[in-house]
Parts: C-alpha cells; structure tokens; sequence
C-alpha cells in the first residue's frame, strides 16, 4: 500500500487515522495556499482535487484573520472540508432560529437565542439560586452580592455595578439626551423614559388595575394606584411614624422634621419644602395661568383648581357627608361642614386659646392681638385686617351697589343692607294685610 504522505497539502495534516481534520498549533495558513491544482489523499489512497477555498467573484484578503472568525468545532461560521471557516459577506447571518425565523451571523448567538424560546437558564448564582441565560447576566448579578462596583464616574467618582449604568449616570453629567420623541422632538437620557412619554402621544396605558379595571401608563402608577384598594402604606416616618402610600410623600413629610426647604424662588428668595410648591408660587410673580376652562374660558395657575371649578358647570358634587347627606365639590368643604356636627375647634389661639373650625379664621382673629391690618385701600390708604371689610370700603369710593331688592329696585353697598331692608318690608307688609283684613 502507499504511504500518506501530508506534504501535498501544507498546514492541516490529513491522513486514514484522522476522520476529522486537525490543525497544528500556530497560526492557520490563508486559504490561498491551498490552490486549485492542489490535492488531498482519501482513506483509500486516491487523490482527489480540491477547489480553492476563495468564492468566485470575491475579493482575497491579505488579513487571514477575517477567514478564521471561528475554529473548527465552536460553531462560529461555515466550514470548509479542511476545517478552514469559509468568509462571511458582510450582513450575512447564516444560522436561522426555526421558531422565529430570526437570522445570527454564529452559531453561539443562535444557542444563546434559542433560551428564548424554551425557557432554558442554564446559569446558577450559588447565593440565591436565581438563574440566568446567559453567563453575563450572571456574573452582573453577582455583583449585586459581592457589592462590587467596577465601573467609576471620573467626574464625581461614584460607582457602578455596570457599564451600562456608568454610562447612563454620565448624561447626568454632559446633558446628552440621545433619544428624540418623534411627535414632539423632546429628548430623554434613557430608552425607557422615552417609552412611556410616547404614551402620551398614543394614549396607550397597558397596566389595568384588576379591581376597578382602570389603566394607566406605567406599572409604577398602577402600583401605587392600587394601594388605595387596600390601603396599604409601607413607607413610614422614623420620627413620627406616620405612614405612607408613596415615598415621595414619606420624603415631603420629613422636611416637616428636619425645617428644610430646598426649593429658593429666584424672585423673591422664598423658600419651599418641594418643587412643586415652588413652581405653583413661581406663578405668582409670571401671572401665568396654563389651565384653561374649556367651557367658559377660566384660567388657573394649578390643574387641581381646573378640576375643582369644572363642578361647577357639571354639577358634579362627589363628597357626602355621612352625618347629613348633603354633598359637597371639594372634600376640604366636606371637612369644614363636619366640623358643624361635632363642634371640633382644631385651631385654637396661643394668645387667648379661643378655638376655630378654619385656620383662615384663626389667621384673621390673630390680628386682633397683633394689629395687623394688611389690606390697604389705594385711595385713601386706610387699612383693614380683612380683604372683605377693604372691598366694602372700597364701594364708599366707587359708589357701587351691587346688592339690589328684586321687589323695589333700591341698590345697597352691603348685602346686609339688603337682607335688613327684605325684613322690615316683609314684616310691615304683612302688618299692612293684617289690618286692612280687619277693616
């Protein structure tokens, strides 16, 4: 029998006891060593050409790396009989996933995939046995354990359990807001945010609460939406411990402890425990009203007014007093109509310890210590402690009388004027009939 010599073929030895081809160490050879005339020996001993590795109408590369993106048996790309990977177009993905039809440019990419869709997490985390698809969402979770944070901000030295969240915490830093609303041109520091601002746009809300079926834009509204059906509140005060549905409210409230108002007015200087405090008193100083009455035109500085005053045209009173029945537009009013039915005086005088059923009262009588009288008349400068007593002076100026009788067309200053004047009518009218039925 002949003898298998390998020196037909340079670089892959190829022999009866090697089904497969195996390469040497060191690097693989270009393909263009393997020329068109040359040849292989079979296990029987004959030789059979072999084509040259490099497709018709391409390009050969210098660079034998972009031929050897996978070695033979890793699945990386297609194979050619001497175990050389043959060269990828670019954009090419030959391996299709058979669920979905989706196409990866290596094998590796598709095995990883393909956990997609049968559920397979073949990784363990050894602490808390939570398992993942792929290792490097392991070895992030890990992290969360060990508490490492590899990843450092190098403009505040803050750290970060990943990459991703480095760099997402840099925008905070340079202002960059890569993704732009397609409606309305806003831009976002992050996917997600812009996500749910597109909600506004579609109307989408894809979270519905299973108790009422109401539905809302993100989970997290639905989440806190949904402690008003068992009233759960998990966040508590450490100093009072009263507690909260919402983090943020346990956060406000605390400021009440601490007497911190980080929120300054730039006009002013007046200081307030929240932004949105701040930006409601902003609005004194702008005039600006951006809530508009769509059936009569009002402005209002807050959309918590607008909805209040829409009562008025719908008629809508939502809040009952248990005690009465009577209802009511707001549940302030409710709150300050109850206090008829039990006589509670919440707010008491430190001076004299007379009580009130409104802080606005306890405000007004507090001048009758102190003297205060900060409404003042522009044309006579005579001051008042009440808005109501300048605006009745103010008439004595004006000549105004907007209080007129339905029965004689006389015109008063006051109403009281008017209810006084009803009376007395009413009474010698009655009088009058009695005697002329005597008569």
């Amino acid at each position: 029998p002949r003898s298998h010599s390998c020196s037909a073929v340079p670089g892959p030895i190829l022999g009866a006891k090697f089904p497969v081809p195996v390469l040497l160490p060191g690097p693989i050879p270009r393909p263009e060593a393997v020329g068109s005339g040359s040849t292989a020996q079979e296990r029987n001993g004959e030789e059979k050409p072999r084509r040259s590795h490099t497709r018709r109408g391409c390009k050969r590369t210098a660079r034998g790396s972009q031929q050897q993106r996978a070695s033979p048996g890793q699945g990386g790309g297609r194979s050619s009989e001497l175990g050389l990977p043959e060269q990828l177009r670019d954009g090419e993905k030959p391996h299709k996933c058979s669920e979905c039809g989706k196409g990866f440019r290596w094998r590796s990419e598709l095995v990883k995939h393909q956990r997609i869709h049968t559920g397979e997490q073949p990784y363990e985390c050894g602490e808390c046995g939570k398992r993942f698809r792929v290792i490097s969402n392991l070895n992030t979770h890990q992290r969360t354990h060990t508490e490492e944070r590899p990843y450092e901000c190098d403009k505040c030295r803050k750290r970060f359990q990943t990459r991703a969240h480095l760099h997402r915490h840099y925008r905070t830093h340079t202002e960059e807001r890569p993704y732009e609303c397609p409606d309305c041109g806003k831009g976002f520091k992050q996917n997600s945010t812009l996500i749910k601002h597109r909600r506004i746009h579609t109307g989408e809300r894809p979270y519905e609460c299973d108790k009422c079926r109401k539905r809302f834009q993100t989970s997290s509204h639905l989440l806190m939406h949904y402690r008003t059906h068992l009233d759960e509140r998990p966040y508590e005060c450490p100093d009072c411990g009263q507690c909260f549905k919402r983090n943020s409210n346990l956060v406000r409230h605390q400021l009440i402890h601490t007497g911190e108002r980080p929120y300054e007015c730039d006009k002013c200087r007046k200081r307030f425990q929240s932004s949105s405090c701040l930006l409601q008193h902003y609005r004194t100083h702008t005039g600006e009203r951006p809530y508009e009455c769509p059936d009569c035109g009002k402005g209002f500085k807050q959309n918590s007014s607008l909805i209040i005053h829409r009562r008025i045209h719908t008629g809508e009173r939502p809040y009952e007093c248990d005690k009465c029945r009577k209802r009511f537009h707001t549940n302030s009013i409710l709150v300050r109509h109850f206090r008829t039915h039990i006589d509670e005086r919440p707010y008491e005088c430190c001076i004299c310890g007379k009580g009130f059923k409104r802080n606005s009262s306890l405000i007004i009588h507090r001048r009758i210590h102190t003297g205060e009288r900060p409404y003042e008349c522009d044309k006579c400068r005579k001051r008042f402690q009440r808005s109501s007593n300048l605006l009745l002076h103010y008439r004595t100026h004006i000549d105004e009388r907007p209080y007129e009788c339905h029965d004689c067309g006389k015109s008063f200053k006051e109403n009281s004027h008017l209810k006084n004047l009803t009376f007395y009518i009413c009474c010698h009218q009655s009088s009058l009939d009695n005697l002329g039925g005597l008569l």
